[in-house]
């Protein structure tokens, strides 16, 4: 379920398949293209959206996800290890498309991508960057063709020191527990920081690393 004209617009925009368009009572809004569209009754759309002031548009849309084989030959990626927010789960996404990220991968026992909750943080980028789901973290890093980094509140290089202008996969592990220590990455960054917190939220981080490594790929 979608909810928003904005979103409901860029999944029409991105070619997504929309279902049925669905409006509050006395709303009118017209689809980029020919859909079933429904009028709900007074008080409807407040029952079933997720939101608790819903806008007055909402959509069904069927899900699409990418799969690993499509990240071949493709230069930047980043992976979210059992990410378990929707609301970091589509910061990632939203900053991802940003930076210019060519997919997004979000492995087993991660957050549902298409919960109408990250969908809603996403701004629409979920429509607009392919997303691998429900793949195991071993089968990302398999790939070939990428150098792969894992973030670490304690070990590593400094982001900055880094060129991420070859093929990259970045990746980011879950929010209470991180990488595992073993991850088989072929090495590990770092964000230096100053203050009490162990570490930066990882949706805080994924946006500092993919904009440092847009950084690098537009100066080049």
């Amino acid at each position: 379920m979608v909810e928003g004209t904005g979103l409901v617009a860029a999944a029409f925009e991105q070619h997504w398949d929309v279902e049925a368009v669905f409006l509050a009572a006395g709303h009118q809004w017209e689809a980029p293209m020919a859909v079933p569209t429904y009028e709900l009754g007074p008080g409807v759309i407040e029952r079933v959206a997720s939101t608790d002031t819903p806008q007055p548009v909402m959509a069904v849309v069927r899900r699409k996800a990418s799969s690993l084989e499509e990240l071949r030959g493709k230069s930047f990626v980043l992976v979210g290890d059992r990410i378990t927010d929707p609301g970091n789960a589509g910061t990632m996404l939203r900053s991802a498309e940003a930076a210019g990220a060519d997919a997004v991968v979000f492995t087993d026992g991660s957050v549902d991508v298409f919960n109408p909750k990250v969908v809603r943080s996403s701004a629409g980028a979920l429509f607009n960057v392919p997303v691998v789901v429900d793949v195991a973290l071993t089968d990302v890093l398999a790939l070939d063709g990428y150098r792969s980094w894992g973030t670490s509140s304690h070990q590593g290089s400094a982001y900055t020191t880094l060129d991420w202008r070859g093929p990259t996969m970045l990746v980011l592990g879950n929010e209470a527990h991180g990488l595992p220590a073993d991850a088989p990455v072929d090495g590990w960054v770092t964000i230096a920081h100053v203050g009490r917190a162990e570490s930066l939220n990882v949706a805080m981080a994924a946006t500092v690393l993919v904009f440092e490594v847009a950084r690098q790929r537009s100066a080049r």
